[in-house]
């Protein structure tokens, strides 16, 4: 799943108004943010497959530190606790964890089994979601959909960088999307590894976001996008 965790971290924004956007991403996204660094170091591996399932080419064969339920649960402490440790924000910190838990949720539902439980355990789950687009498209689009109209109702822009720069990441997002589920398959983990990385640029865009947004004190306001100045 790319975009669903996407979605996750802009519903958080409903829960909870005094994380940023930035940390919710990063915090969805975490463990694909220190993926790419592992897979660089040759710790966790993975194979361009192509045919491995109907959306993507890749065999992950090896990536119990960032994708087991354990080693999810834990970066979902660590990071809920350096929040806190900073914030002093229960609430916060607990949704931090949460998100990061979220991301194995929502990966167990479009891999194939291929997730470990612990790190050195052979048993591996995943109800293989992958193996039909048309299922993928409608479940990971309705959550991406789903976050960005929660984030945008609780949320309004403080000015014109506010509206364009929300709407700006939401298309790139749903073109990066497009591009990974009808492009070809990468050339290798190298490749893999290198265009992961880049996705720390949506966590410094979550941040730029939420400075030019507010919380908006009532849901059922609409969007926004006539609210620029």
């Amino acid at each position: 799943m790319f975009i669903g965790h996407f979605g996750t971290a802009f519903a958080a924004k409903k829960i909870d108004s005094k994380p940023s956007l930035g940390t919710l991403i990063l915090s969805a996204q975490w463990v694909d943010l220190i993926w790419p660094i592992l897979l660089l170091l040759g710790i966790e591996r993975v194979v361009v497959e192509p045919g491995n399932t109907v959306v993507t080419p890749l065999n992950f064969t090896y990536y119990p530190y960032t994708h087991s339920l354990a080693g999810v649960l834990m970066w979902g402490v660590i990071l809920g606790s350096v929040y806190y440790i900073f914030k002093r924000n229960i609430k916060g910190s607990l949704v931090i964890g949460i998100l990061v838990l979220s991301h194995w949720i929502l990966d167990l539902l479009t891999h194939r089994p291929d997730l470990p439980l612990l790190p050195g355990l052979n048993l591996k789950v995943g109800l293989g979601l992958w193996n039909s687009l048309a299922a993928t498209l409608v479940v990971e689009g309705a959550v991406f959909v789903a976050g960005v109209y929660l984030y945008t109702t609780a949320t309004q822009a403080k000015n014109r960088k506010g509206v364009y720069g929300w709407w700006s990441l939401v298309g790139f997002l749903v073109i990066i999307y497009s591009a990974n589920i009808f492009g070809t398959a990468p050339p290798g983990a190298e490749a893999i590894a290198d265009v992961g990385l880049l996705q720390w640029i949506f966590v410094i865009w979550g941040y730029w976001i939420d400075r030019n947004r507010e919380w908006r004190e009532s849901a059922a306001i609409s969007p926004d996008l006539s609210a620029a100045k």
